[in-house]
This record gives C-alpha cells, sequence and structure tokens, in this order.
C-alpha cells in the first residue's frame, strides 16, 4: 500500500514560511505601514530570526563564515542581494523627475565626494576604536561596507507614508537619489583601501617571506579573489586603483548604465507609440533590465549597482516612462519591490551570525563592543557630515533639522552585506594568511552583520517614533504640489495625504513623490524657475501654508478652483 510521504526539505518549509509571512502581513499592511509606520523589513528580518537556526530552527540556513567553499549561504547571500539591489535600483532611479541628476549635479557631487569621504573616515575610525586586534586599513576596508546608504531601506523613509504626509518632496527625491548613487560610488572607497593593503610593502626585516603571504604566480590584478598581498608600495597601490577601482568600475559602469538605459528608452519610446508592446511587458522593463546589467556586469567585472541606478535614470530622462506607469497605475513594481523585500530580510534574518557576535577569544568582539560600535556609528557616520556641508545645499536643504533628517535616515542594509561578501572574496579564507588580512576576514562578516541589524531595528523604529512626536507638538501636514487621482475601485484604499473629491471619484493627492506634471515644462530654465518658486515656497511659515491647504479643502476660492481644474487635465490625472 501507498503511503503519503512526508517532505519536510528546507525549500518546502521556507515557501511555507515566507508566504504564509507574505499572505499575513498583506492582509493588514494598511495598518502596518499607514498606522504603524513600519515598512517591510523589520517585521520579515524578525520572523527570518524566530524561524531561523537560532529560535525555533525550522529555516534550514546556516550561518555565513568559515571556508567559503564549504558553506553555501554565503554565496547564496551575495547573488540574492546583487539582484534585489539591482532592480531596485532600477527602479529608484526612473522614478525620480525627468533630467533629475542633471539639476542636482552639484549636490549630488557633494554628496559623493567630500561629504561621503568625511563619512567613511568618521565610520573607518568608529570601527578601528571599538573592535580590536584589527590594524587601520583593515578598518578602512569595514568602513567602506557600511558608508553607503542602502537603497532598499531608504526607499521606506524617502517613500513612504510618514514621508508623503510630513516630509518634503525636493528631501524625498535626495534621500532616494544620494542612496542610489553612493551605493555605486562606494566602491571606489572599498577598492581604494583593498589596494592599499593588496600591494603594501613587505617588512624589510622579514624574517619568514611566507609570513606575508605574498601572491605568486597569480594575476596582478585588484579584482582577483583569494589572494594575499602582492606588494609594491604605494604607488603601485594607486596605479591599480585608479586604472581597475575608478576607471573600470565606476567610469565604465556609469557608462554602460548611460547606453543600456538610453537604448532601452528609445526602443521602449518607439514601440509605446507604434503599439507593439503589450501592458505587462511595458511594466517588466524595468526589472528585466536590472537583471540583465547585474549579469552582465557580473560577467565582465564592472560596478553593476551604479550601472543600474543610472540606467533607470536614463530609462526616464524624458519622463515619459514614469508618466506612463502613472496613467497605467502600475502595481506591479511596488508588488515585486515587497516581495523581494520580504523574502531578503527574511533570509537574512535566518542567517544572522549571531554566534561570532560573541567571541572575545578568537577576535576580540563581544556584544558590548559591537552596542558601542553601533552607537558610535549613529551618531557620526552621517550627520557631521551632512550638517557641515548643508550650507552648501540650498536648494536640498533649507535649515539646519532638514539636515539632521537626512543625516539620520541614511540606514546600512542589504548594500552593506553584498559589500562585505564581494570584500570577503578578494582574500583567503580565514587562517590561510599573514596576521593583519587573518584578523580582517575574522571580524569583517560579524561588525558589517551587525550593523546591518542594528540600522534595520534603529532606524525601523525611528519612524513611528517620530511620528509620535509629531502629533504630539501637532506639526502640520505637508499640502504642496497636489495632484488629483482617479480611484479604481470603490474599496481602494485613499493614499496618504489626500482629500476627497466624491463627485469626481477621485483624491487630491499632496507632496506625492516624482509629481508626473513636470513634463509640462518645457525647458530645463522654466524648470530651474519652478524650483526657485518652490523654494520660495517652502520657506513661507508653516501657519500660512497650512491655512492655504486649509482653503483649498474647504473652500476653494477662484484661484485654487482654476489650479483645481488645471489639475484636472486629462494630462495630469493618473
Amino acid at each position: 500500500m501507498l503511503h503519503p510521504i512526508l517532505d519536510l526539505s528546507d525549500f518546502n518549509v521556507i515557501l511555507v514560511i515566507a508566504s504564509l509571512f507574505a499572505l499575513s502581513v498583506g492582509f493588514i499592511s494598511l495598518k502596518v505601514k499607514q498606522r504603524c509606520y513600519l515598512g517591510e523589513a523589520l517585521p520579515a528580518f524578525v520572523i527570518g530570526v524566530i524561524f531561523g537556526p537560532s529560535v525555533a530552527n525550522l529555516l534550514g540556513v546556516s550561518q555565513p563564515g568559515g571556508n567559503d567553499d564549504e558553506n553555501p549561504t554565503s554565496e547564496t547571500i551575495y547573488a540574492l542581494t546583487r539582484l534585489v539591489i539591482g532592480i531596485q535600483l532600477v527602479k529608484v532611479g526612473y522614478e525620480l523627475p525627468k533630467k533629475y541628476l542633471k539639476r542636482r549635479l552639484k549636490e549630488m557631487t557633494l554628496c559623493l565626494l567630500p561629504l561621503m569621504a568625511m563619512g567613511w573616515i568618521s565610520t573607518s575610525a568608529c570601527i578601528m576604536l571599538m573592535i580590536p586586534r584589527i590594524s587601520f586599513l583593515s578598518a578602512v576596508i569595514i568602513g567602506s561596507c557600511v558608508t553607503c546608504t542602502d537603497p532598499i531601506l531608504s526607499q521606506a523613509i524617502a517613500k513612504g507614508p510618514f514621508a508623503d504626509s510630513y516630509v518634503r518632496r525636493h528631501l524625498r527625491e535626495f534621500i532616494s537619489s544620494e542612496a542610489g548613487g553612493n551605493d555605486g560610488f562606494g566602491f571606489s572607497f572599498l577598492l581604494l583601501g583593498v589596494s592599499f593593503l593588496r600591494y603594501a610593502e613587505t617588512p624589510a626585516n622579514a624574517m619568514v617571506l611566507e609570513e606575508f603571504d605574498l601572491a605568486r604566480g597569480g594575476p596582478d590584478l585588484l579584482g582577483a579573489t583569494d589572494v594575499g598581498r602582492f606588494g609594491g608600495g604605494a604607488g603601485t597601490a594607486l596605479k591599480h586603483w585608479f586604472v581597475e577601482g575608478f576607471l573600470y568600475m565606476i567610469v565604465l559602469g556609469t557608462a554602460y548604465g548611460v547606453v543600456v538605459g538610453t537604448l532601452c528608452r528609445k526602443v521602449i519610446n518607439v514601440s509605446s507609440r507604434r503599439k507593439w508592446i503589450d501592458p505587462g511587458s511595458f511594466t517588466l522593463v524595468p526589472a528585466a533590465l536590472g537583471i540583465l546589467i547585474v549579469g552582465s556586469c557580473g560577467c565582465f567585472g564592472s560596478d553593476e549597482t551604479l550601472a543600474c541606478f543610472i540606467a533607470g535614470s536614463m530609462l526616464n530622462w524624458d519622463g515619459l516612462y514614469n508618466r506612463e506607469l502613472q496613467l497605467r497605475h502600475d502595481t506591479f513594481n511596488s508588488s515585486l519591490e515587497t516581495l523581494l523585500n520580504y523574502g531578503t530580510f527574511l533570509y537574512l534574518g535566518a542567517a544572522m551570525p549571531w554566534k561570532e557576535f560573541q567571541m572575545p577569544e578568537t577576535t576580540g568582539i563581544n556584544v558590548s563592543r559591537l552596542l558601542g560600535l553601533g552607537v558610535l556609528i549613529l551618531l557620526f557616520r552621517r550627520i557631521p557630515a551632512i550638517m557641515a556641508g548643508y550650507r552648501f545645499m540650498p536648494g536640498i536643504c533649507n535649515n539646519w533639522k532638514e539636515a539632521l533628517f537626512i543625516g539620520h535616515f541614511g540606514p546600512i542594509g542589504v548594500g552593506a552585506i553584498a559589500y562585505v561578501e564581494y570584500a570577503r572574496r578578494l582574500f583567503p579564507d580565514r587562517g590561510e594568511s599573514d596576521k593583519e588580512i587573518n584578523n580582517l576576514t575574522a571580524a569583517m562578516r560579524p561588525v558589517v552583520y551587525w550593523l546591518v541589524l542594528f540600522s534595520v531595528v534603529v532606524h525601523g523604529l525611528s519612524v513611528p517614533i517620530l511620528y509620535i512626536f509629531y502629533k504630539v507638538l501637532k506639526v502640520p501636514k505637508v499640502h504642496d504640489h497636489p495632484v488629483e487621482v482617479v480611484l479604481l475601485s470603490e474599496n481602494e484604499p485613499l493614499p496618504n495625504n489626500s482629500i476627497v473629491d466624491p463627485k469626481r471619484h477621485s483624491v487630491l493627492v499632496n507632496n506625492r513623490f516624482s509629481d508626473p506634471s513636470d513634463l509640462n515644462v518645457n525647458s530645463d530654465e522654466e524648470q530651474e524657475h519652478n524650483e526657485q518658486r518652490e523654494s520660495t515656497e517652502r520657506i513661507r511659515p508653516r501657519s500660512e501654508r497650512s491655512s492655504i491647504s486649509h482653503s483649498l479643502a474647504i473652500s476653494p476660492s477662484h484661484g485654487s478652483t482654476q489650479r483645481l481644474s488645471r489639475e484636472a487635465d486629462v494630462r495630469d490625472i493618473v
């Protein structure tokens, strides 16, 4: 007689837990996001921890560490983070207003060069102070992994329900854009530290040359994996970094993103005009573009994160693609983003290397040191640099409060995991190199994974705590840039920060991210004039702005009626 076979394999259990979590949270997602102000990351991460090996042990996920050949978890995490970041960065790019990088070139350059370098140095100093047994170059390498703002967690801040109501659009767009840019640009800092460590001079008084792990017979490349040192000094290190780390990674990655994104935009515009492309394929373009760039850049070894962000920006360079998606009420890309976030953070929660957080005998790392490091990173990683440079960005930050907001909400997440897994592959396995590199490879994973855990918890809870303060202080909502949105269903929940118009079966959404009405601006000069006018509007007292918005909602004047009629034009209704 045949009997049913109970197959509790890891794959089946993971599918059941992940799908049950997605369904359970999905049924109350509006309450979780718009009432509790929690994103997908923190709940998914907690569920991963609960069902992972450290607690219930239902998810058969081994912790990353040891020799990479013996532990497939590290390879799985690296592949998963690459894929998720690639798709997300294309989405970040195309959701920005048209020609945004051109209009904000000065502010982006300031954040990606001097301010990001300041954050890198201060982060490395904090790691050097709290983590024992590592050298300064090792601290610099670990610091470069967590200097960048995570492009996934930052989107929950820039585009979440709290930002819809209380964070002005110019700040939201810049937070999103900066996260996309510096996550790719951070490779230059990482490879600079790796090059100085790999090409450091061998001490002249070395008794045993093999103790310094000099590579022999292998390719003299900065991106070579599983090797220690080549020697040669600072000059050789800078030469390899400039050619391989800057030109090949950053410049080539940027150029590749420009070419692929531009070609894709031109082709899709032609296909749309001639009605060759069906709606499903049209909305699938960003995901397919992200996967293409991740795979192709992985083949020839360039910076895939920067290429994905640039390609997404070029895809919407004329503003047509994002406008068309909004006119079609696209929900596929948002659903895909949510699904990827659930899976990624659930897996990371299950794969946290908890045992490596308390190993004082081997690495000198313990929980108290990591807690202190988390607080120092929170205080000194971004806030001092942004506070020092916000006066040079008047179009973004009007005062120190907005600068403090940008400085605090620079989370560490999936991007840092991808960085440390990439960096780990550049060096030999633990115990197979000299003392400095062995200490680095033993400390880099627990430090970075801990800071990701700390950031997910702290930044995940910062928004609901800030919302409570705003409610107590009675901070008014932002009522700028209203756009009329047609409701497609009677059961469709109202968007955040919106005003209902039951006669037109629509809502007037205030402070919407990346307003598609920017397309009505005919030139960059007019766009700049509109930005200056918006800047003047932003410095008006809050009470005056609130009264204006209240009058728009309750008793529209003749001018506001004309504006509403203009917003109701078919080109602006989405």
